[in-house]
């Protein structure tokens, strides 16, 4: 069988990458609708669509590592440019829960930069793709929100706390979700909408794949040439909007035994699920505040080398191994993810979940699907979702209230469209 055809090779100056679309006709190569993968001006766009795959269960990651590697014995590789994130790239979200569907897709087109270097891969035997820039127009989106109410909200983080209180559980993270749907004629653009996320949120990844858009502040790891990185945060503050009373809100976060106890046991998790991968591991004794726009953060960067040997850990292998972290599901794990089935009444597709890349060397780098929302293929309606993490301290009503900061994110980011 004649194998594909797959080139990469040095670009010249480009635009903004949340600017940059092609010439040239492409299988799902809507202009509003890349794959992406950006922070600050860096990272990758993506267009078109080679093959893609959903798969599920608790083999999921070990299921794309065999369907990627497949996949990269049909290609015939050049690659002029070399180096991490160039060549043929798979773009993979997976969902939060192993049985929901997670999805993998290799697209026709990427475009990438790091540092000064600036490329393009392609496949087929046509000549390189013409690279354009492209502006997205600013449109008030006429959104009505819906969901659950706030009552029944607190009333399950009480419950939680319960729980907690009972011995038997440490920490949960409890999620809510809420409904926007546009009366009119209008659609969402999902360019625009990364646009708005990357001006009012410069610190955090930028991420969209198959409806699922976001901007997250937790890289979930980052493996690059036997290097491993993780930033993990929990323990949220919501900022005033003035400096000077910030600072302050900044060191009594820092001082919260609550919200360091909730830090904790998420660096823990992580700690622990890269110590059998690694040859040395290194985790900070105390976190930092992450400042954003609307929220700080308690924020840790858990470093590692991993373990040199003859099949060393690849990312799927770090996927397995961290997915979920007490970030995301809470501690222990286990009883952790039962709660969440039991009380939190939504299903969270692939908010919360592993985003990110895969390259032919199998480094990659993925973050944690958070401050996101699920656009339906009509574009007119939206799911957006945020979670807190619940330990025995918890009060239900400051819950409700950092739910409330965390999901404005992407609501500004909608209300200005």
């Amino acid at each position: 069988m004649r194998k594909m055809r797959v080139r990469t090779e040095v670009l010249g100056d480009l635009p903004h990458l949340l600017e940059v679309s092609i010439e040239g006709d492409l299988s799902n190569a809507s202009p509003t609708d890349p794959i992406t993968w950006v922070r600050g001006d860096e990272g990758m766009i993506a267009f078109g669509e080679y093959k893609r795959i959903e798969i599920s269960g608790s083999d999921r990651f070990e299921k794309a590592r065999k369907w990627w590697q497949d996949s990269l014995r049909e290609l015939d590789i050049h690659n002029n440019v070399h180096g991490s994130g160039t060549g043929p790239i798979l773009f993979a979200s997976f969902a939060f829960d192993s049985e929901e569907p997670s999805t993998l897709l290799i697209p026709e087109v990427v475009i990438g930069k790091r540092g000064e270097r600036r490329w393009i891969t392609w496949f087929g035997d046509g000549p390189q793709p013409e690279v354009k820039s492209i502006k997205s127009e600013s449109a008030p989106l006429p959104l009505r929100w819906s969901g659950e109410n706030g009552d029944a909200w607190r009333s399950h983080v009480a419950a939680i706390v319960d729980l907690i209180q009972r011995g038997e559980a440490e920490k949960v993270v409890l999620a809510r979700a809420l409904d926007g749907s546009i009366e009119g004629e209008q659609r969402i653009d999902t360019r625009r909408l990364l646009q708005l996320l990357g001006s009012d949120y410069p610190n955090t990844w930028l991420f969209s794949n198959q409806g699922l858009v976001g901007a997250t502040p937790e890289l979930l790891v980052r493996l690059s040439k036997s290097l491993v990185t993780s930033r993990v945060l929990a323990g949220t503050i919501k900022r005033s909007g003035d400096d000077e009373k910030d600072l302050a809100l900044a060191a009594s976060l820092a001082r919260s035994s609550k919200d360091l106890e909730e830090h904790e046991y998420a660096v823990r998790s992580v700690a622990d699920a890269l110590v059998p991968l690694c040859s040395s591991t290194n985790v900070p004794e105390s976190p930092f505040v992450l400042h954003l726009s609307n929220v700080m953060h308690l924020a840790t960067d858990v470093t590692g080398v991993v373990t040199d040997s003859v099949n060393p850990p690849d990312v799927f292998d770090l996927l397995a191994r961290l997915h979920p972290s007490a970030a995301v599901c809470g501690t222990p794990r286990e009883r952790a993810e039962r709660s969440i089935r039991e009380v939190e009444e939504i299903s969270r597709g692939r908010y919360a979940g592993p985003v990110g890349w895969v390259d032919i060397r199998s480094d990659g780098e993925f973050g944690i699907a958070l401050r996101c929302g699920q656009i339906d293929e009509s574009k007119k309606s939206i799911r957006i979702y945020a979670g807190c993490g619940i330990v025995a301290g918890s009060d239900p009503a400051a819950e409700y209230a950092e739910s409330e900061a965390k999901l404005a994110a992407i609501q500004g980011a909608l209300a200005r469209h």
